[in-house]
């Protein structure tokens, strides 16, 4: 009888401490945690001669990290840079195709200032001092002619030289990219490429994520969707593996502006046919936290 009692009074107490940790228990959403993935791939084509990257590594911004066999780009360089001489080559050589000429303006100009105190003194007629002054004009004339004639082809080849000029930085800038350089700060996922094969442009050589920051996509139904707001701080929990979590605070960075059906990641079926809102929850990483793993919310 006084045992039937005790149960009689202890059950609800069982029953309230039940109720209580199970809403302890209850989250708004639940997802998986992601990271922004970057896949680095080659810019040229050619053997990989150096390449230091490994899974697991951790890789800094702007640092080098292999290089490609660039002979052939080198050879092409001084193909076009030989061209170029090449061409230049034929620029005339004005100060000397001018001297003559300017020698014969001057000569000329002599003449005329010799003649003209005779001309005004009458020893000698008019007419001579006219012919010097004529001979005068047809030389310089025959000078700019020259020069101009001269300036023409000196342009000409110069603008024969540009393309190739342009040529000449396009192979720089392929060159320039043969130097394999990490693009951001980040830990290598997965390794594509091995030292001393062939790759070509576009191929991927490694995956990278900066780990640091990981983002929880999770997914709240329309009653949680009225609650939240950019910028909210939210708890996110994560499985310890010892049937306790670990706690998380993280901020929400993204929220859908349409509903969709909850994805199959989600664990139950009927959950599955509901209309959830998709957000992103931005969370700060120790280290314990892995692309792929779930994790709970709470609002």
């Amino acid at each position: 009888m006084n045992r039937r009692r005790i149960i009689s009074t202890l059950l609800p107490l069982l029953l309230l401490i039940g109720g209580c940790s199970a809403d302890e228990q209850a989250f708004d959403a639940e997802g998986v945690f992601e990271a922004d993935e970057l896949i680095v791939s080659s810019e040229v084509g050619g053997r990989i001669v150096q390449f230091n990257v490994k899974e697991g590594s951790t890789l800094h911004a702007d640092e080098v990290v292999g290089s490609i066999d660039d002979t052939q780009l080198q050879l092409q360089k001084k193909q076009l840079q030989a061209q170029i001489r090449a061409t230049l080559s034929q620029t005339p050589d004005v100060a000397a195709q001018l001297a003559s000429l300017q020698e014969s303006v001057a000569a000329t100009k002599r003449e005329k200032e010799r003649l003209s105190p005779l001309v005004e003194a009458g020893a000698i007629p008019r007419k001579q001092l006219d012919d010097a002054e004529t001979q005068l004009e047809l030389a310089r004339k025959q000078l700019e002619a020259v020069e101009s004639s001269l300036g023409i082809t000196k342009q000409s080849l110069r603008a024969q030289t540009q393309p190739i000029t342009a040529q000449i930085e396009q192979v720089n800038d392929q060159i320039a990219r043969t130097t394999l350089i990490n693009p951001i700060d980040g830990t290598v996922l997965a390794r594509y490429a091995e030292q001393e094969e062939i790759t070509a442009p576009g191929k991927a050589l490694y995956k990278i994520a900066n780990l640091s920051t990981m983002t929880l996509r999770a997914y709240v139904d329309g009653g949680a969707f009225s609650r939240i707001k950019l910028g909210d701080s939210v708890q996110v929990f994560v499985d310890d593996g010892s049937e306790g979590y670990r706690e998380f605070t993280g901020t929400i960075s993204w929220i859908a502006n349409e509903a969709e059906f909850t994805p199959k990641t989600i664990r139950t079926k009927d959950e599955r046919a509901n209309l959830v809102y998709a957000v992103k929850i931005t969370v700060p990483n120790n280290g314990s936290l892995k692309i792929g793993m779930y994790g709970e919310v709470k609002f």
